[in-house]
């Protein structure tokens, strides 16, 4: 029964899915940015967060989706769930490559931050915890799934501090979730302490220094 649950707890926290949480949660509940020139998620338009959420989800997760699929069906990766650690190196570098493409089309269609920073810092954060992610798979199988947990904690973290008013609960829940998530995989015997807790690790400062300091550059 319970290895039943950490199944189900697996397939709902995908990697590919758990950034698509967070951003619903920054896109609809109520919140205030403290710089008045930055824009605000929850302020945008009702068809722009439509849209936006669809861009994301197309270059997040059916793209991808599609192409792990594909690479099984021509045998290239042994598994969909890629447990082999050779399994790993072309999807994450599809993920790389998808994230690059959603985040570079925000960056040319909608120049000078016109955007609230997280549209343009979620992809780049996706980008970068995929590139280190590769060089790490050289040594170990990180956890994919505890990364995702680490990029939803660390863009709630940094996106809640960048608002007037701070939801506690909501990162609190994100830690939470996140223990869950780790907990599942441990108990799967899916992966090592140390590759779960390092996965979580990475992401979760990759994603709050790329989402909490973007633009980089800004005084």
């Amino acid at each position: 029964m319970i290895q039943k649950i950490a199944h189900i707890i697996s397939w709902i926290f995908l990697p590919l899915f758990i950034p698509i949480y967070g951003l619903i949660i920054s896109l609809y509940v109520p919140s205030e940015e403290k710089i008045i020139s930055n824009p605000s998620l929850y302020e945008l338009p009702a068809d722009l967060k439509n849209q936006l959420l669809v861009l994301f989800i197309i270059f997040g997760v059916i793209a991808p989706g599609i192409s792990f699929i594909l690479l099984y069906k021509r045998q290239i990766i042994s598994t969909v769930e890629m447990d082999n650690r050779k399994d790993r190196m072309i999807p994450l570098f599809i993920i790389f490559t998808y994230c690059i493409i959603l985040y570079f089309l925000f960056f040319l269609k909608a120049p000078n931050n016109i955007l609230p920073i997280y549209i343009y810092a979620l992809p780049l954060t996706g980008a970068i915890i995929a590139l280190v992610f590769l060089l790490i798979n050289f040594w170990t199988k990180i956890s994919l799934h505890a990364a995702g947990a680490g990029i939803f904690t660390g863009y709630l973290y940094a996106f809640f501090a960048h608002q007037l008013i701070i939801e506690y609960r909501l990162i609190l829940i994100a830690f939470v979730v996140s223990g869950i998530i780790m907990s599942s995989r441990l108990f799967l015997n899916k992966h090592t302490p140390l590759q779960v807790y390092l996965g979580w690790s990475i992401a979760f400062i990759i994603a709050f220094v790329c989402n909490f300091h973007y633009p980089f550059n800004l005084a």
